[in-house]
């Protein structure tokens, strides 16, 4: 029987009653995550139809799109085994240090131009150097001068003061991942440990950023170490929470590991949306190459995703993302638009989607 509450239509499963008591403020059990992981493939529809009752709710059919600039390349000290710029990694990749002011800002255009709300700055490294931290300092203010957009910066582990500086300089949010479980930490990375992330994200919370953080699926771990991220993520209240599906690069320590199916990374999209029912989820790297043709799908749980390529791997070309989006009668949402003209852009966004 079809029930209509809030003017939606939902079916009477167990699925959407789960979601009825998180709307009225329940939160969710480990043992209610292990069962959306677990439970069977004729289920997925109905576990979708609630976790879009929820995305609705705070989000409606909006879609927030992110591009992400590579800002400095390999190098890393870290031997994340996941990460084709790790120490560990014999991944064929560019190697490069910090792009300039131009090419930073060519990137802010291009976020602009392909509809994103938020500009992304990802460097590989430990955490950033003076010099680093200096630059980027100076360079999101002239950013946001040109440009409508939010500013998100991954800088790798930060101080009190590092996050401080962030803040001061007009960046909105700071990206540091989990990555996985507490429990499964020590398997992927020995570098630096679960709990100097925890403290990163801490010094972010506590300079008055937003935060963003998610992690990795399908790194050989078990579903339990899923959502025990998922509901980390929720006690520390994420704003913004990106998940990553394993692209298992030739050359780092991961490499051949294919266990993820598109099922279940749609259960692992639910998962989040349940577990975190007012925070941006972010279908993040990984989505083209396991979700395949139910990428779609993915938008009923998810309400975000990056425009073009990702750190070292492609995207799909942003008019399959784009007809994505209006396909589903979804909405792409942008940054307002400042009261004085930007100037004159370049016709890039129309360029890219034909040559990409």
């Amino acid at each position: 029987m079809i029930h209509t509450q809030h003017g939606t239509p939902f079916t009477n499963s167990p699925w959407d009653r789960l979601a009825d008591e998180l709307l009225k403020g329940r939160e969710l059990t480990p043992e209610e995550g292990l069962g959306i992981l677990q439970s069977p493939d004729e289920e997925v529809l109905s576990l979708l139809s609630g976790a879009y009752r929820l995305r609705r709710e705070y989000f409606g059919n909006d879609v927030q799109l992110y591009l992400l600039m590579n800002a400095k390349s390999g190098l890393c000290p870290e031997d994340c085994s996941y990460c084709s710029q790790s120490k560990v990694s014999e991944a064929e990749i560019p190697r490069y240090n910090l792009l300039n002011e131009k090419k930073l800002l060519d990137g802010a255009r291009m976020a602009y131009e392909r509809q994103a709300k938020t500009y992304c700055i990802v460097i590989s490294a430990r955490g950033p150097s003076e010099r680093e931290m200096a630059a980027i300092t100076t360079l999101v203010p002239r950013i946001k001068e040109q440009f409508p957009l939010k500013i998100c910066a991954c800088l790798g582990l930060l101080t009190d003061e590092q996050a401080r500086q962030l803040k001061e300089c007009g960046v909105d949010r700071v990206n540091h991942n989990l990555n996985t479980g507490r429990d499964h930490y020590g398997e992927i990375c020995s570098t630096h440990s679960y709990q100097d992330r925890l403290d990163t994200l801490h010094a972010v919370r506590n300079a008055g950023l937003e935060m963003c953080s998610g992690g990795i699926v399908g790194m050989g771990e078990a579903d339990r170490d899923i959502v025990d991220m998922a509901l980390e993520l929720r006690r520390l209240r994420a704003e913004s929470i990106p998940v990553n599906f394993l692209n298992p690069i030739d050359g780092t320590p991961l490499e051949g590991i294919r266990t993820l199916t598109p099922r279940h990374c749609l259960r692992v999209l639910c998962l989040f949306r349940y577990a975190n029912r007012d925070s941006e989820i972010r279908i993040a790297g990984g989505r083209e190459m396991h979700l395949r043709s139910l990428q779609p799908l993915g938008l009923f749980a998810a309400n975000s995703i990056f425009v073009g390529d990702y750190l070292t791997t492609q995207g799909q070309p942003p008019r399959e993302d784009y007809a994505m989006i209006e396909d589903l009668g979804f909405r792409i949402v942008r940054q307002p638009e400042p009261a004085a003209p930007l100037g004159r852009l370049s016709s890039e966004a129309d360029t890219a989607s034909s040559s990409s």
